[in-house]
């Protein structure tokens, strides 16, 4: 059991975003990390904060920390040795379940003077290593070495062996660009030349910083994009009732603006993410939001000073922007208060702003250093294959294979959303089917950033150079004027790209349905030369492992042999993704416990499967729980090499693949990526018409990947 505590230098350097970042950063290296608060320092909450954002985060659980009311108490009765006792006792609750555990050190502010020193002796009740966390600025290194200084004063010094090394959060003064960075994904974006070159600042004035001994385990950007609020966090700030709601518990405050001055001066204000603030009497300025909403473009919303509000005729012109979800707030302060007001907002994350939270914890996680992590781990864990840690090896291999992906449905928001994250980050080189001038459009209107090397390619100018090419491919099918009807499809030009090898992979389905985006590549591509169907899979991300569910989404009521190639396809598939397959054909009987035609269809298939693949792990028929709780598997079928531990279920017909896995996605609020077809020629592969941009960066980074298993056989 390894335990890390991590201390602060003081307010504001960051801690939570630390202690949360750390712990994915863990899980990316397939490690289980457990996460202790043992002290809260809120006054009067029922519920920790960083608690509750590490339970949501990880869907693990952890012990609520001891409270700010009687941590006072006991140490203002000198009952220090109780409070550690206690913290010991919430710690050994945690360790069962975890390889290693982070725990979030107390605060040191004017008012809890003595939490540095209660550290210390923290450290030591908890045998912890101590990372010591603060703020920098690269323009003034020795001020911000000094600030680690003092803390490793209370810590015993840089000599003591408990000292595990520094992080640095927030850091300003880097350049400017390495904050506008997708922060969707999570691999390494680690600043080594930027590190390098502010230890060596550091070193001229303070030696041990960033020494052997010492290290500088990251260096984090402060990034105003992180930090900023929803427009929900906003009203009882400034006082302010609402007009309208609307979207205002998604849409995020980028910037804002005041607007004074006549409206003709002020339209360059109105762009996505922008809140506009005016005098409730500009009945100008609240028309001009209104038209910018209708005109796609996604402000985070308006406020209304002093006066009162609109009255109901003025907000009858604005029921189209209304409808579209604009935030709308009114508050009784005067635009300079309201203006001040929020510049004073707090950068802590609120408890139920999730989705911030992650993409803060993620890039954290993406600036420390994995080989320290490694290093300071030292072989103290079983690595295994969390979800964080196959999104995290899956934008990895993407990278690696440096595939030219296609985007049929070029113009959809969410698909150039995740087009110019795959671009930038080189997890594929996508291209996007579809007209610039609309893409660009598109782009401006959601404050979308587009790589100067993102392809798009107008479908009128190259719509001719296919026909031949696919009455060839489908001879005595089709004839001239047909293929140029058929090619008006985006997804049928797309997938004739890929069959003439112009790309490598194919993602389609965010407008279009399953059938649209399967059938050309049935028609086109073909099925592989050992396979003779085309099936699924989805990677189900469990709180604690991945498994493989297979086929949910193609073949309605496959036959034994088919089964058979079913389970050997997802077994290859789980293979190319880091995953050990271990293969479970599920049924509504185990073994020979029921009989009837679909029992007796999965007991054929499982034993074609193991004959054409000794080499896997397969076993069937299993119930469901047999196959993925140990000790139902252990009492149903003794003996058996995949019972209790299946981690790919091959479902017997699409029925009972598709509802299972809908159910376990909702009922578990778990990720499903896919479905990922297999058995095609070339990797074409379908969206959920409801997928986030998450979902279709994954998808792309699945493709490559396989793209890259293909070219590789």
């Amino acid at each position: 059991m390894k335990t890390i505590l991590l201390v602060p230098t003081g307010e504001g350097v960051g801690l939570t975003s630390a202690s949360l970042g750390l712990v994915y950063a863990l899980e990316c290296q397939g490690v289980k990390a457990g996460f202790l608060k043992p002290f809260s320092q809120e006054k009067n909450q029922p519920t920790d904060r960083t608690t509750a954002l590490y339970r949501h985060l990880s869907n693990n659980e952890t012990v609520e920390p001891i409270t700010y009311e009687s941590l006072i108490q006991q140490i203002s009765l000198g009952e220090s040795d109780e409070l550690l006792e206690e913290a010991v006792r919430l710690h050994r609750q945690i360790a069962k379940q975890h390889d290693v555990i982070i725990v979030e050190g107390l605060v040191p502010t004017s008012r809890d003077a003595f939490a540095s020193d209660f550290n210390a002796i923290l450290a030591k009740a908890l045998d912890a290593q101590v990372i010591v966390v603060s703020n920098a600025d690269v323009n003034q290194p020795a001020v911000t070495a000094d600030k680690v200084d003092t803390q490793l004063r209370h810590l015993g010094g840089a000599a003591n062996d408990r000292i595990a090394g520094v992080l640095f959060m927030r850091t300003k003064g880097l350049p400017e660009d390495s904050e506008q960075i997708p922060v969707t994904l999570d691999p390494s974006l680690r600043l080594i030349s930027d590190t390098n070159e502010f230890v060596a600042s550091i070193q001229k004035t303070h030696a041990h910083i960033g020494s052997e001994n010492l290290p500088v385990i990251g260096l984090v950007p402060f990034s105003s994009t992180l930090s900023v609020p929803r427009i929900s966090d906003l009203a009882a700030h400034i006082s302010a009732e609402w007009i309208n709601q609307g979207e205002a518990s998604q849409r995020r405050v980028l910037h804002s603006s005041l607007i004074a001055s006549n409206i003709e001066h002020e339209l360059n204000k109105f762009v996505a993410g922008e809140l506009i603030i005016s005098a409730s009497d500009r009945i100008d300025v609240l028309l001009a939001s209104s038209l910018a909403s209708c005109n796609g473009i996604p402000l985070a919303g308006l406020v209304l000073t002093e006066h009162h509000e609109p009255n109901a005729t003025v907000l009858a012109f604005c029921q189209s922007a209304i409808k579209n979800g604009l935030p709308i707030l009114h508050t009784p302060l005067s635009t300079f208060e309201t203006a001040q007001s929020l510049s004073n907002l707090s950068n802590e994350i609120p408890v139920d702003d999730t989705e911030r939270a992650e993409q803060v914890t993620r890039f954290v996680s993406s600036h420390i250093n994995v080989d320290w992590l490694v290093q300071i781990l030292n072989g103290s864990y079983k690595p295994r294959l969390s979800p964080s840690a196959f999104r995290h090896e899956l934008v990895q291999k993407s990278i690696a294979a440096k595939k030219r992906i296609v985007l049929p449905e070029g113009d959809e928001p969410r698909t150039i959303q995740a087009a110019a994250i795959c671009q930038s980050r080189g997890i594929a080189h996508c291209v996007l089917l579809a007209k610039p001038e609309v893409v660009i459009e598109v782009a401006k209107a959601r404050n979308i950033e587009l790589p100067h090397d993102l392809e798009i390619i107008d479908p009128d100018l190259i719509r001719e150079n296919y026909v031949p090419k696919m009455v060839e491919l489908r001879k005595g099918k089709i004839n001239e004027l047909q293929a140029r009807e058929q090619l008006q499809d985006t997804v049928v030009l797309g997938t004739m790209m890929l069959a003439l090898d112009q790309v490598d992979g194919l993602v389609s389905g965010a407008v279009h349905t399953t059938a649209n985006t399967v059938r050309p590549a049935f028609q086109l591509i073909k099925t592989a030369p050992d396979y003779s169907l085309v099936s699924s899979v989805f990677f189900m991300l469990l709180p604690d492992e991945v498994y493989v569910y297979g086929d949910c989404a193609i073949n309605p009521d496959p036959d034994a042999e088919q089964l058979a190639e079913i389970a050997i396809q997802s077994a290859d598939s789980a293979k190319a993704f880091g995953i050990d397959p271990r293969i479970a054909m599920i049924s509504y009987s185990t073994g020979t416990s029921g009989t009837g035609a679909d029992v007796e269809k999965v007991a054929e298939a499982t034993r074609i499967a193991k004959e054409r693949r000794p080499d896997l792990l397969i076993d069937g028929p299993l119930q469901y729980d047999a196959a993925s709780v140990e000790s139902v598997g252990q009492s149903k079928a003794p003996g058996s090499p995949v019972a209790g531990r299946a981690n790919v279920f091959i479902f017997p017909d699409l029925n009972t693949g598709n509802t299972t896995y809908k159910a376990v996605q909702r009922a578990a609020n778990v990720v499903s990526v896919g479905p990922m077809l297999q058995g095609l020629n070339k990797p074409v592969n379908d969206l959920s018409r409801g997928a986030l941009v998450d979902d279709i960066v994954f998808t792309i980074a699945l493709t490559a990947i396989q793209a890259e298993q293909q070219a590789a056989q």
